[in-house]
């Protein structure tokens, strides 16, 4: 007979660990490999707020599409695999679409934005497979460690072609097919001021 700790899943082993771990950690199942990163900096914190702002003067509101922090998002690369991003605009409808342990299913997801800090390698290789076999249309990596803003759009068979580019001092659109296409600048959002 299999013992109890024989039966626990890898997100069952991810939820023991957020109840763990200090609060402000972020724990994630990515490919098969559980993940944990501390609370974030102050310039991070900044970057998501003067991006939910520009997401405001775009228009979002009364656009069918939310702005939202840390929303769970169930992935189609594992079992047990999910991703908690920094930063998502998700359909109106979203909080229908909880598939399981408060993630939701990844087509009420239009955009997905990780702002790195140590997990620069994860966001740039295993959260881009996963994220682009999810369907999700559009991923921004915002990668501290580089100096850049990597920007990855409709995915391919499960596949983003090659990303965008961009470097301090350039300013760059958000994809029309987002629904709310804010021009960003990379600067705001490296450094959130």
């Amino acid at each position: 007979m299999p013992s109890m700790a024989q039966k626990a899943t890898l997100a069952d082993a991810a939820e023991l660990l957020w109840d763990v771990l200090p609060p402000g950690h972020r724990v994630e199942v990515l490919q098969g490999r559980l993940t944990a990163r501390p609370h974030a900096d102050g310039s991070h914190a900044l970057s998501l707020t003067e991006l939910g702002r520009a997401f405001e003067r775009a228009g979002i509101r009364g656009s069918g599409l939310e702005w939202i922090q840390a929303l769970g998002i169930w992935l189609a690369s594992g079992p047990d695999d999910y991703a908690v991003p920094d930063f998502a605009v998700v359909d109106k409808g979203f909080l229908g679409a909880v598939v399981e342990k408060n993630c939701h299913a990844p087509h009420v997801f239009r955009l997905v934005l990780e702002v790195t800090c140590v997990d620069w390698a994860d966001a740039l290789g295993p959260k881009a497979e996963c994220y682009a076999q999810s369907g999700v249309p559009v991923y921004v990596v915002v990668d501290r460690k580089h100096d850049e803003v990597l920007l990855f759009s409709e995915p391919v068979d499960g596949v983003y072609p090659e990303p965008v580019r961009f470097k301090r001092g350039q300013t760059f659109r958000v994809p029309e097919s987002v629904g709310v296409s804010p021009e960003l600048s990379v600067n705001t959002l490296l450094d959130g001021d």
